[in-house]
Formats: structure tokens, C-alpha cells, sequence
């Protein structure tokens, strides 16, 4: 299981029972669903390899294998770039503190696994307000 966690703090799951492809499937040649797809799109790839479905994609799911792995950070940035508007989501043991990044490069939620989600409290998880170091000094 895992928790799913956007800028409003956790919440359930909208996709749960809907399936999710491996990436590796778009590439397999074989028939897709015609409805909306959604992939798992793993962090050792190229984001442009998502190209030509960009358009059918309605959730890409990046792995992030690590907390200390950036590279699920570029992979976001790059698919916004590419005009990809679906919704996109982090999953792996992130912490609270990366959740900012992650809203900051396009991801519209994180899914972290159970186990980590329980070392961080439900309000480590909520954005607040954020001031600059200068507006806490001059104010």
C-alpha cells in the first residue's frame, strides 16, 4: 500500500483499481486500451520517449527509487516542457521537504510507501505559507 499526498496534505486515491501500465508496454507493439492510459515511467529513461502517447496519457507515474535520486525531479520538468498536462505523479520514499520540489517542477501529487508515510506525521505533509529568509529578518 501507500499514501498518496498533494498540496492540500494526504488524500485518497482516485486512481486506485484503475490500472497502470508498465512503460514498457506503449513500446511492445501490442493493442493499447482506448480509453485514457496511465504509466509508470521509470527514472533511467528518456522523458521524450514518451512523446508519441503524450496525447492518450491521462497519468504518468515516475519512480523515484530513492530519496536522494533527483533524477524523477528532471523527468517532471522535461514533460511540462513537452506540454504534458495529465496529471503527474512521484512515487517512492520521498520526504515531507521534497514535496515542495515536487509541486515546483509539475508533479501534481506524491505517492510514498506506508513505511515512510508513518515516520512523518499527516501535517509534515501539508504545504504552508513560505516566507524568504530576508522577509523573517526585515519584518
Amino acid at each position: 500500500m501507500s499514501v498518496l499526498v498533494t498540496e492540500a496534505g494526504v488524500v485518497s486515491d482516485s486512481w486506485a483499481g484503475r490500472e497502470i501500465l508498465p512503460f514498457e508496454v506503449l513500446w511492445g507493439g501490442q493493442d493499447l486500451p482506448e480509453e485514457q492510459l496511465a504509466v509508470d515511467f521509470p527514472n533511467d529513461r528518456d522523458p521524450a520517449d514518451l512523446g508519441p502517447w503524450l496525447d492518450r496519457l491521462a497519468m504518468v507515474r515516475v519512480a523515484f527509487p530513492a530519496m536522494g535520486d533527483g533524477r524523477g525531479f528532471s523527468i517532471a520538468r522535461r514533460l511540462r516542457a513537452m506540454g504534458y498536462a495529465g496529471r503527474l505523479r512521484a512515487a517512492g520514499p520521498l520526504v515531507p521537504d521534497q514535496l515542495r520540489a515536487a509541486r515546483r517542477v509539475g508533479y501534481d501529487e506524491v505517492e510514498v510507501p506506508d513505511a515512510v508515510a508513518a515516520r512523518q506525521g499527516v501535517d509534515h505533509w501539508r504545504l504552508r505559507p513560505q516566507r524568504s529568509y530576508q522577509d523573517r529578518v526585515t519584518l
